[in-house]
């Protein structure tokens, strides 16, 4: 089946229930909200992150530009790079698992980020791996989140089960796992290698590696190419499993295809930078309440516009107004937890 089928105007789905909308914005607004043509709001949001990295590039902007300025497009481009790779991933998975409170990080990725600072810490000494080569570590990272997640998916997918639910289970088992195993090392380190590892856990901009940023924009680049041409089969997809596979959607590859898919963005994300938890969760429900529809036309801009308006907004903001008071990673993390908290007991998504 190519994937350019279109889904036939009879399955596209229609505008969600205002109950999802109820906790985004007070009752007079919901209707104007829904109302905006989508491509009126992705043209507001392009608009408002041109001006944003433009402030960002600009502001205050003296001294030596030719040292001052170079480093701020650093810092900027890692910026859009997660907010694309962060945000596609987990629309992805939210639409091939049919649920809107999970995320790529639910399957370990995150845990085994971790597992794997804290092991190479372990062994080789993290004054060592926090001096060994930013290219090797990436190569190295990535082959191994993306060499678990294709394990996982064949030994879930090729066996008798075949089961979604059971890989989203598996996941989860494996991520605790991982977790215990770095907090047993990380308690038999040395406290002052505890401390140059801890660094490692959260997400930073500033420490950013120029000679990255290109493999990570192309890979990146190379997926959203693949993500794009698969749309109308991801809107077919997101109306579910029997539905796909009556109107001639192979649902296994194509499910393959997605998380594989989700699994390259989010290795590349986390390699890059480092995990953000809660990332794609923040700028995915937002989207959702943004968007009209449910056509993956619409939704990929828009999530990864509204992710890049976070970043470099709320980088902005922590720099400019709180003086570097906290990092932009933990403010993320606990918008984000608290977002997940209540999605789960107001039960308003699947």
């Amino acid at each position: 089946m190519p994937e350019t089928f279109v889904a036939p105007s009879s399955l596209e789905p229609g505008p969600p229930v205002s109950k999802r909308t109820r906790w985004f914005a007070p009752a007079r607004w919901r209707g104007k909200i829904r109302s905006t043509p989508p491509g009126l709001v992705i043209g507001i949001l392009a608009i408002a992150a041109v001006v944003l990295v433009a402030v960002f590039l600009t502001i205050d902007l003296r001294g030596n530009i030719a040292y001052v300025l170079p480093r701020r497009a650093i810092k900027v481009s890692a910026m859009l790079l997660v907010a694309v790779a962060v945000g596609v991933s987990t629309l992805l998975f939210q639409t091939v698992t049919a649920n809107r409170i999970l995320t790529p990080s639910i399957m370990g990725f995150d845990s085994l980020y971790i597992l794997v600072q804290t092991a190479l810490a372990f062994v080789a000494g993290a004054a060592t791996l926090a001096t060994a080569p930013s290219t090797l570590k990436f190569g190295l990272e990535i082959l191994l989140m993306v060499g678990f997640s294709v394990f996982l998916y064949r030994w879930m997918f090729t066996g008798a089960t075949r089961s979604l639910h059971l890989l989203l289970l598996v996941g989860i088992v494996l991520g605790t796992l991982f977790r215990g195993f770095s907090s047993l090392l990380q308690r038999l380190m040395e406290p002052s290698e505890f401390i140059i590892l801890q660094d490692l856990f959260f997400a930073s901009f500033n420490n950013v590696d120029p000679g990255l940023l290109a493999v990570s924009a192309a890979l990146i680049a190379l997926v959203c190419i693949g993500v794009w041409r698969m749309r109308h089969t991801l809107d077919v997809l997101a109306l579910g499993r029997e539905v796909a596979i009556n109107v001639g959607v192979d649902h296994k590859r194509v499910v393959m295809r997605v998380l594989l898919a989700c699994s390259l963005l989010v290795a590349v994300s986390t390699a890059l930078v480092g995990p953000v938890t809660f990332f794609g969760l923040l700028v995915v429900s937002l989207g959702y309440q943004l968007c009209r529809g449910f056509r993956h036309a619409w939704l990929l801009p828009i999530v990864v516009l509204i992710g890049a308006i976070a970043l470099v907004g709320g980088q902005l903001l922590l720099e400019r107004v709180f003086g570097f008071a906290t990092a932009l990673s933990v403010i993320i993390e606990f918008t984000g937890g608290i977002l997940f908290l209540y999605l789960l007991l107001k039960g308003s998504l699947k």
